[in-house]
């Protein structure tokens, strides 16, 4: 009785009850399933992955634009900076981006849904990269002068059971931590009400632009295709979906009828 009336007051405080909390939580597991099984298929492709990591490395030489070694080389020496480098790689992006959307369920729940739209869309377009073009990340290439900084410093072995949960050998392009973190930050920036909590999520995509990169994890090649698939996310989210369901699709929906996703 008395753990039915509480799960009913808590019901009661939430936006729109249980039952969507409940089919939220639902989609965003069926996406991830999804997501992490597209990854899956990059994790079989190491020599093709190895060759377009590369590719990627011969083309930023190319065009005089490899200062990733340079840039881990200036940070390497303060090792607190790469522990905080290596925690954000490792823990940020899932924790962040769940916490987020938490926050912006409960407290900001008019732009949720457009918000979890877009993250939906950049996921499939990040699936094409994949997929399509497997790259191992710079970590692979310590004879181009790259660390693996996370294997060094912190101890978790990228090639362990435990760690190929969080982390696909073979999906750097695009970065999907520089995408959520565009989006997250520029979400954040759009709805926050404070000057400090706006200045800070301006401030996150650059922080962790600044962590793929020190932590040997993505080229910035990466960085910059990831916050492109970001902005084209935004853009089918806001013109294309929203247009489907203005009324709860919309960054700001219409109040003309009140329907749940």
């Amino acid at each position: 009785m008395l753990v039915s009336r509480a799960i009913d007051k808590l019901g009661a405080k939430l936006p729109k009850g249980w039952l969507d909390l409940w089919r939220q939580v639902g989609i965003l597991i069926a996406v991830d399933v999804i997501y992490e099984l597209g990854r899956g298929i990059a994790d079989t492709s190491r020599p093709e992955a190895i060759y377009n990591g590369q590719q990627v490395i011969d083309f930023e030489r190319s065009v005089h634009s490899l200062f990733e070694p340079g840039l881990q080389a200036v940070f390497l020496p303060a090792q607190w900076t790469i522990d905080v480098a290596n925690q954000l790689y490792l823990n940020a992006q899932f924790s962040i981006a769940i916490g987020f959307l938490v926050w912006l369920y409960i407290w900001r729940n008019e732009h949720y849904n457009f918000v979890r739209n877009m993250f939906v869309v950049a996921m499939c377009l990040a699936l094409i990269g994949y997929i399509g073009f497997p790259t191992a990340p710079p970590r692979m290439f310590p004879g181009d002068g790259f660390v693996d900084t996370i294997t060094k410093f912190s101890g978790v072995n990228h090639d362990s059971a435990l760690a190929k949960i969080f982390i696909n050998p073979y999906a750097a392009v695009p970065s999907m931590h520089c995408a959520f973190a565009l989006m997250i930050g520029g979400s954040g920036f759009l709805v926050c009400r404070h000057w400090w909590s706006k200045a800070w999520w301006l401030f996150w995509p650059i922080l962790i632009a600044w962590v793929v990169i020190v932590t040997g994890n993505h080229y910035w090649v990466d960085w910059i295709l990831g916050w492109m698939v970001a902005g084209a996310a935004a853009v089918i989210a806001s013109r294309l979906l929203a247009r489907v369901r203005p009324e709860i699709w919309a960054f700001r929906p219409s109040r003309a009828r009140e329907v749940e996703a």
